[in-house]
């Protein structure tokens, strides 16, 4: 008979002590999901380290199983682990894999099932406590017991709520942990005509243990810490013994270069710009196919509904305003995201994002950020609304903060075409084919690094007016360069980055297609509504050297920024659909007519890197922060932003006589 089991996957943390909210969440769930076993993924070329977590885990629940993972990474560096050495001390199963390699795996089900059948026992060691903590739970743990049935493991309760925990003691007032007992006590005490208050009691027990927390010196929280460190010390000692190992360490010798002060630096961005260079090379092929099966496509759409006898408004919402504005983002988004996003996993999956937050990390420190809040700005290179997610990873609430309302400074996929399409028409224009792509690729490095700028400067900002606080510190630990997993590579990259994205914008440009059809085909006093509201804009969008239908666009584009440059192309002929033109060739004329010149392109590249979120990311701004005041002020800065910085370049750009 076979049985079948749910995996849940928590988020990846190294403690449990509820300084950041991925550590809150795997906390919660372990306390109150009540899983029937939880596995610990430790490094195995760290296990001191990772034995904390561990440690603190087996004080939540007895059923456990630990996977020792990268096994092959530690016979390579000569660390051997006794296995079950390091069993018998934890008191629970511990299996060596190698996972990327599938070893180990069966092994690991095996032991899982063993474990949550109850056929393999688990004894789980229990932190060395100092003599006062272990006086204080003799006292505390069977008062809480005696109050509350069904707690998970009334000891850990006892010393979160010695250290403070508000999370835990709110839960225990509350009644979500353990069941309130006080049914029974009435039920034994209304037979024998007496009466008793059983929340006063559990008042009285919670009172004794803030009265005990505050006597303790030092604080808990320190004992606890020293305690849980010595025992994962003492542990390690016992079961890993290091092995001299002949020849290179290529890890630290690469280390020494990824993450010099003087080279870093420069290979970052030369990896930026061969991802981008790659990338626009390769995507211009399968857009244009994307592009020409579409309008074919589209063609037989409206050959089909002329036969149907449609009505000719029916067919313009539905063919050359929804279908069109499909068919643009998925030509022009689809070919870079599958380009872009495995050449950034191959990246990620190499181990060089943690160099590069290493890097980053002293000049966000200075801005009053987060060194990991260069992990969630690379994020946003992909999708702003991934990059704000991601962003939970940052323990302090106000750094948090601070990242995600910056992170829309990184250029998302979304407006990589508008990014490109500037810099191949206008920036290299006078560049030789030759090298045109590799100075596209060099102008987009450019582009990264002023969002880079603004991001550092607006952090700066915020961390010192509206979000004033002291920068925290963080232990980033950079693993092991590995060899990528093709597999793994194509499936994240492709399924859960590419389709997951392009679905998003294909759900928003449906609708906002049809509407950008009703705006040109609409006419008041033989002007479309689009003419319209463009000459209402033309009077701002001349301070930033853009222009009434540029602005349009881009308000158009709140849904999908993708679809910007189809919006503009529509408003230039006067067309009453979006419009795609046969070449770069073509657009350039067409724009040029409309007096576009080489600073009007840089203007709209500037606003286009440095405005508002698109909506997607707005919703999930307002989901992470729960506030309706920052969600509108992760609009408000960034489209400040956009306006100051045009606003100054171009009137600079006047100044000098450039206009």
């Amino acid at each position: 008979m076979e049985n079948k089991y749910g995996v849940i996957d928590l988020p990846g943390t190294y403690s449990l002590l509820a300084m950041t909210v991925d550590e809150e969440i795997a906390r919660d769930f372990l306390l109150f999901g009540r899983p029937d076993v939880t596995v610990v993924i430790v490094d195995a070329t760290t296990l001191e380290r990772n034995l904390n977590l561990a440690l603190q885990i087996l004080e939540i629940t007895a059923r456990v199983v630990v996977c020792l993972n990268l096994m092959d990474e530690a016979n390579r560096k000569g660390l051997k682990i006794d296995v079950d050495r390091l069993s018998i001390e934890l008191g629970v199963p511990v299996v060596p894999t190698v996972a990327n390699r599938g070893r180990g795996i069966n092994d690991l089900v095996a032991v899982i099932a063993g474990v949550a059948s109850g056929a393999i026992p688990t004894v789980p060691h229990r932190i060395v406590l100092q003599e006062e903590i272990r006086e204080v739970l003799d006292e505390v743990v069977p008062l809480l017991e005696e109050q509350l049935r069904g707690l998970p493991n009334a000891r850990w309760v006892a010393l979160r709520l010695l250290e403070g925990d508000p999370r835990i003691r709110e839960a225990l007032e509350r009644g979500e942990i353990g069941v309130s007992s006080q049914k029974d006590i009435w039920s034994r005490l209304s037979e024998e005509g007496r009466k008793v208050d059983v929340d006063s009691e559990l008042a009285d027990v919670l009172s004794l243990i803030d009265r005990e927390s505050a006597a303790m010196q030092p604080p808990l929280h320190e004992s606890l810490t020293a305690s849980i460190y010595a025992d994962a010390t003492a542990i390690a000692s016992r079961t890993v013994t290091t092995i001299e190992i002949a020849g290179v360490d290529w890890d630290s010798r690469l280390d020494r270069i990824l993450t010099s002060r003087k080279l870093g630096f420069p290979i970052m961005f030369a990896l930026l710009a061969g991802v981008f260079w790659i990338t626009i090379e390769g995507a211009n092929v399968p857009s244009a196919l994307l592009a020409e099966g579409f309008f074919w496509l589209e063609d037989q759409m409206s050959l089909l509904f002329s036969w149907l006898g449609a009505p000719w408004w029916v067919e313009g919402v539905l063919v050359h305003g929804t279908f069109r504005g499909l068919a643009w983002v998925v030509s022009v988004m689809l070919p870079p995201m599958a380009i872009f996003f495995p050449l950034f996993t191959i990246l990620e999956d190499l181990g060089y994002l943690p160099r590069v937050a290493f890097n980053l990390d002293r000049f966000f420190k200075s801005a009053g950020g987060h060194g990991k809040q260069a992990l969630t700005m690379c994020m946003g290179f992909g999708c702003n609304a991934a990059g704000v997610i991601s962003c939970r990873i940052i323990g302090s609430p106000r750094e948090r903060l601070v990242a995600i309302l910056t992170n829309v400074f990184m250029p998302c996929n979304g407006r990589w075409p508008t990014l490109i399409l500037m810099a191949a028409v206008f920036v290299v224009a006078g560049f030789p084919s030759a090298v045109s792509s590799l100075v596209a690729a060099s102008v987009l490095v450019l582009v990264t690094v002023v969002g880079i700028i603004v991001t550092f400067v607006v952090s700066a900002l915020l961390s010192r007016t509206i979000l004033k606080g002291e920068s925290s510190f963080f232990a980033l630990e950079l693993p092991p360069y590995r060899r990528p997993q093709i597999g793994r590579i194509l499936y994240t990259s492709l399924i859960d980055r590419t389709i997951f994205v392009l679905w998003r914008a294909v759900k928003v440009a449906a609708p906002i297609g049809a509407l950008i059809w009703i705006l040109g085909n609409v006419y008041i006093e033989g002007t479309s509504l689009m003419a319209h509201l463009a000459n209402a804009l033309s009077p701002m969008a001349l301070l930033i050297c853009l222009d009434g239908f540029i602005l349009l666009a881009f308000i158009m584009a709140l849904p999908a920024n993708e679809i910007v440059i189809p919006t503009l192309i529509m408003g230039y002929m006067g067309a009453g659909m979006m419009m795609e033109l046969g070449s770069t060739a073509d657009l350039a004329s067409l724009f040029a007519a409309q007096g576009f010149t080489v600073l009007t392109a840089i203007s709209l590249m500037l606003f286009s890197l440095l405005h508002y979120p698109c909506l997607t990311t707005t919703l999930t701004i307002w989901r992470e922060t729960g506030s309706v005041k920052w969600t509108l002020a992760s609009n408000l800065i960034p489209l400040a932003t956009a306006l100051l910085v045009t606003f100054v370049f171009a009137q600079s750009a006047f100044l000098l006589g450039f206009g």
